[in-house]
């Protein structure tokens, strides 16, 4: 794996190593001061698609589940929609021993909770999500969402009421830092992903380019997205490994990230 473009203007010849990955993505130092930084992680192939089959793992490979798992190991908290918790099997983080050292000295648990956003709450609550986190699943939903599921997910995870109709996602985001997480990873998916651009709370995007044209209907990576305008991003990193391209985003906008 060789990266093309670094952060910090150092030339790393090997990125195999988790150690480097990590710092090749480590957060700003802004987030230690209680400034969120929300960074997604996202997968498509050439032509814009971001799913395969209808699921995004036919697009990644053994280096985009590497940066995934550090992007991972990084962030407190992982934010994802409801539908792709449900398509995608999502199981509890993990904690990863390679990264158990830092997220003690950073104040971190030993693994990111999952905090899945939902309206209608349709979820498998006998789920491994549910039944064997690490650290106690969050869901996000509204205030009028159905009573009875409410206690149902309030008795198996942290539940966290922000808007009405829809999920205000400024203030569950604002929730998310009241509990101390300003490392913010979401993973779509692109619906999710589309709201959180749309309403200006997307810091980062970190989008590996499967080298594949895969045709057919699948979203692109912002799904129905109604933004006022467009959104520039200036590329920060960029590195290529067997036809795979991870490339590192930033708002253009937002602050430039300083390394810790």
């Amino acid at each position: 794996m060789q990266q093309l473009i670094s952060p910090n203007g150092v030339r790393y010849e090997d990125l195999h190593s988790l150690e480097a990955l990590a710092e090749v993505y480590a957060y700003p130092d802004q987030v230690n001061h209680g400034r969120p930084w929300l960074r997604a992680n996202m997968v498509s192939g050439l032509d814009g698609g971001a799913k395969l089959d209808g699921l995004s793992e036919g697009l990644s490979g053994d280096a985009d589940k590497r940066i995934f798992g550090v992007l991972r190991a990084l962030s407190d908290v992982v934010l994802v929609g409801a539908e792709t918790v449900r398509s995608e099997g999502y199981r509890p983080a993990r904690a990863r021993k390679e990264f158990a050292a830092a997220r003690a000295a950073a104040g971190q648990a030993p693994a990111p909770v999952i905090a899945i956003v939902s309206r209608s709450l349709d979820l498998e609550l006998s789920s491994p999500l549910f039944t064997e986190p690490l650290v106690r699943t969050v869901v996000i939903t509204t205030e009028d969402a159905p009573a009875g599921a409410c206690a149902a997910v309030a008795g198996v995870a942290e539940l966290i009421v922000a808007g009405k109709g829809d999920v205000d996602l400024t203030l569950a985001q604002r929730e998310l830092v009241e509990r101390g997480w300003t490392r913010q990873l979401t993973e779509g998916g692109p619906r999710l992903l589309g709201q959180l651009t749309a309403a200006g709370l997307l810091d980062e995007l970190c989008l590996s380019i499967a080298p594949l044209l895969t045709g057919g209907d699948a979203p692109r990576i912002l799904h129905n997205a109604e933004m006022s305008d467009t959104q520039s991003m200036r590329l920060l990193s960029l590195i290529e490994e067997k036809g795979f391209l991870f490339s590192r985003y930033l708002r253009l906008e937002g602050p430039a990230p300083t390394p810790q």
